[in-house]
């Protein structure tokens, strides 16, 4: 059943024209769902705030899915779902043991109400985001889609600000695995010739908010430099990376969780765990 309450925005209607499909490109990543799933411990009730398709939900747990993307909710396989914006959640105070937040709080027209909200209906918060203020970046912006810097930046708030507004209690890193297969934009930063496939660039918003007069040449520009050998030769130091941290990062705020050791998370970048994580702040 759908219970509906929302209102429309620019981001509603970006997931409305490439919500078809989504799952297909953008399928959820186990180490980054074994690191949800670990901050979630111990919830029995979760509210998953801008859900899309459901990805990184817990099996364990009683879901109820939020989108203002009826597109997108049509996908969620759930039976708890509720067509509404992260501003205005149509729920009590308290009503679930932790709110999920999952690449979504960057489309919020009202960040901090967004983040009220999670704080309000839920004892313990989770969000994954990135930071806009990491100094490494995707080859893919610095030389071919400058573009995707500038709507990035615009769309995204620095992570000092999000830490403060949740209230945060734990920063933990996630470096991007070179295999990883949730396919949004950084996820093919070893595997270049993934960009030139339209149906990849279709499942990111970032390539769907700009024009084909910007996207096309761009890409013809990879092509040419993936079959002159170019842009091996420019990085082949990545082929010697299992992950890379590009600044993505989930925040856990409120109750702690119950069940899971903070100190068992295995530190950035060691040996045989691409994707590990480690603790960046925690009080």
């Amino acid at each position: 059943m759908t219970a509906s309450a929302a209102g429309g925005s620019p981001a509603t209607a970006t997931y409305d024209r490439i919500g078809i499909g989504y799952r297909r490109g953008r399928q959820p990543d186990p180490r980054l769902a074994a690191l949800i799933r670990d901050a979630l411990a111990g919830a029995r009730t979760v509210v998953n705030v801008g859900a899309g398709a459901g990805s990184y939900e817990p099996m364990d747990a009683e879901v109820t899915a939020v989108d203002p993307s009826q597109v997108m909710l049509d996908q969620h396989p759930g039976s708890r779902k509720v067509l509404a914006g992260a501003e205005e959640l149509p729920f009590e105070d308290g009503a679930f043991d932790a709110a999920m937040a999952v690449m979504t709080v960057h489309h919020w027209p009202d960040l901090h109400r967004g983040l009220s909200e999670l704080r309000r209906v839920a004892r313990r918060q989770v969000v994954f985001t990135w930071d806009p203020t990491h100094l490494r970046e995707l080859w893919l912006l610095e030389e071919y889609l400058p573009e995707i810097r500038r709507l990035e930046h615009a769309r995204f708030t620095p992570l000092s600000e999000v830490v403060e507004a949740l209230d945060a209690h734990t920063v933990l890193t996630f470096a991007i695995p070179h295999d990883f297969t949730d396919g949004f934009q950084i996820a093919y930063w070893r595997r270049p010739e993934r960009y030139l496939a339209p149906a990849v660039r279709r499942a990111s918003s970032t390539f769907a908010q700009l024009p084909p007069s910007v996207v096309e040449p761009a890409i013809e520009r990879l092509r040419a430099d993936l079959e002159s050998g170019a842009w091996q030769r420019r990085h082949a130091d990545l082929f010697g990376q299992d992950a890379v941290d590009y600044g993505y990062r989930l925040l856990v705020a409120g109750e702690p969780q119950h069940g899971t050791d903070r100190a068992a998370v295995p530190a950035s970048g060691a040996p045989d765990t691409p994707g590990a994580t480690a603790p960046v702040s925690s009080s």
